[in-house]
């Protein structure tokens, strides 16, 4: 179970591009495609149907189910890969309105949507215990009555190589293990499923989560470009702009800051625990963008008395010593963060959700051995995703479900060209894609959900990402915010994925305005 971060829908903030997922050596791109297993993905488009109801605010929502292949063609019509999805689709009375549209992915780079097909507004949910560990098998995988599908119809897509999702013939995987490759596969996947259910004329919705959100930015700029005009983007546990997490820089020191700090009074270690969460969070945030960034802008040349007072200070917001940050350079890697908060009580925090408790063997190691909220969530979802794909739905195949397509992560181009014919940049940032589809569609609403104690991808970093889109004021108000006591997969806390269900449900009523 140990290092199965690259299964999660996550995007690590390394320092060090492009290993952003986890600390590992690259592999190279043929190593990682004989990875796959030899079983071949039909060419022929596969669809098994069946039928089903959930019940959502007291009242019962039939639907079809549909999990099944998309062949994805080139410019040529030749077959490059086959794209497994799940659809549900709710039924319409005769003559009703067009249904909205959502497809759903998670991020990794190359993760499966198991974690939002089993976990966040399907029509069944596997339930876990966060953010203590899972209990033992059988897991148990419930009725949803926060599904989605009241409000839109639900597309769960896996990247190729994850999932079912495989390339074909001649098509080596490394051809889709990129940034824009990446996001040319998911354009192309989509139009066919919108084309053969004919859902040109339905309202559409993107729903990335983590890594998935990087995809959003590029796909609804790119779908947009092509014809294929969106109401709706929501991004889950977002990062748009991986430049700002190249070596060197100072901001992920600033953006990780009001993690540390939340994570500090939930685990107890602040002098005072703050009367008013969300008061503490913006001093916090005021300090991280004021005083803290002044001081890191000035490197070595900061002054005794300024790194003195600077330490006192992230020592009152994180719980560290001062000692130990001034050691640190007043620059804390998260992955010190982690092992060095319960270092006293020989415990580690969790890297997907900060909630979270790991032991390690050595107390006195640099950084944790494990990420607890990885490994402690993972075996009720790759179980309940096996056991729901052949068992309820009925879905037969000889291929394995990849929860991460093999060595896809390591194997990751990140180079991506923005819209508007500018130079490739070495490193994406899909915000400036976001922004040049919202200037394009005015119409275009964005929806940012974040969980404060998720440390792939900060909250503060996703607030940074989007007050740097450059967006004309007429527009600022299409970008909304939620915040929950949650982590990277919000939805693990059935009680927050209520709470989110009624803001993301509120947010497709105002979109269709």
């Amino acid at each position: 179970m140990r290092k199965l971060a690259l299964m999660f829908s996550v995007c690590a903030l390394a320092l060090s591009a492009p290993a952003f997922a986890e600390e590992a050596k690259p592999a190279p791109a043929k190593e990682a495609a004989k990875a796959l297993d030899a079983v071949k993905a039909p060419v022929e488009e596969q669809a098994k149907t069946s039928r089903g109801s959930v019940t959502i605010a007291g009242k019962a929502v039939a639907y079809t189910a549909t999990a099944g292949t998309l062949t994805l063609r080139d410019d040529d019509g030749k077959p490059t890969a086959s794209m497994f999805y799940v659809a549900y689709v709710a039924d319409r009375a005769k003559g009703g309105a067009e249904r909205p549209v959502t497809f759903f992915y998670n991020g990794g780079p190359g993760s499966s949507s198991m974690w939002l097909h089993m976990g966040s507004f399907g029509p069944v949910v596997v339930k876990t215990e966060a953010p203590n560990p899972a209990k033992p098998a059988p897991f148990q995988i419930v009725s949803n009555p926060d599904s989605l599908l009241d409000k839109t119809d639900i597309v769960f897509i896996d990247a190729v190589g994850a999932g079912y999702s495989r390339p074909l013939i001649d098509n080596p995987g490394p051809k889709f293990w990129g940034v824009d490759q990446d996001i040319d596969a998911f354009a192309r996947g989509i139009t066919r499923y919108v084309t053969i259910n004919n859902r040109w004329n339905s309202p559409k919705y993107l729903f990335g989560e983590s890594y998935g959100t990087t995809r959003s930015g590029g796909l609804v700029a790119k779908l947009q470009d092509q014809g294929m005009q969106f109401n709706g983007v929501v991004l889950l546990s977002s990062i748009l702009n991986y430049g700002v997490r190249s070596p060197g820089f100072d901001r992920i020191y600033q953006t990780y800051l009001p993690s540390y700090a939340v994570t500090a009074a939930y685990h107890n270690k602040l002098a005072t625990k703050p009367a008013n969460l969300d008061a503490f969070l913006k001093e916090v945030r005021d300090y991280a963008n004021g005083p803290y960034a002044a001081a890191l802008a000035k490197g070595t040349d900061i002054s005794e008395a300024e790194a003195a007072a600077v330490a006192q200070k992230l020592s009152a917001y994180t719980g560290l010593s001062v000692e130990f940050l001034r050691q640190a350079d007043l620059r804390v890697d998260l992955s010190r963060f982690r092992k060095e908060l319960l270092r006293d009580q020989r415990r580690t925090v969790g890297r997907l959700d900060s909630r979270f408790i790991g032991i390690d063997v050595d107390a006195a190691g640099e950084e944790p051995e494990y990420d607890a909220s990885d490994v402690q969530v993972s075996g009720p979802y790759i179980a309940a995703v096996n056991s729901y794909l052949r068992g309820t739905l009925g879905y037969q195949t000889d291929l394995t479900y990849f929860p991460s397509a093999p060595g896809v992560n390591q194997a990751w181009d990140w180079r991506h060209k923005p819209p508007g014919g500018g130079r490739t940049l070495p490193v994406a940032n899909t915000a400036l894609d976001l922004a040049s589809a919202m200037r394009e569609n005015p119409k275009l609403k964005v929806y940012a959900l974040n969980g404060l104690y998720d440390f792939a991808t900060p909250f503060f970093g996703t607030e940074y990402d989007v007050a740097h889109m450059q967006l004309d004021p007429s527009l600022r108000g299409n970008v909304r915010f939620a915040y929950y006591p949650s982590g990277h997969m919000v939805y693990l806390s059935l009680d927050q994925l209520t709470h989110m269900k009624a803001d993301v449900a509120k947010f497709y009523d105002d979109a269709a305005r």
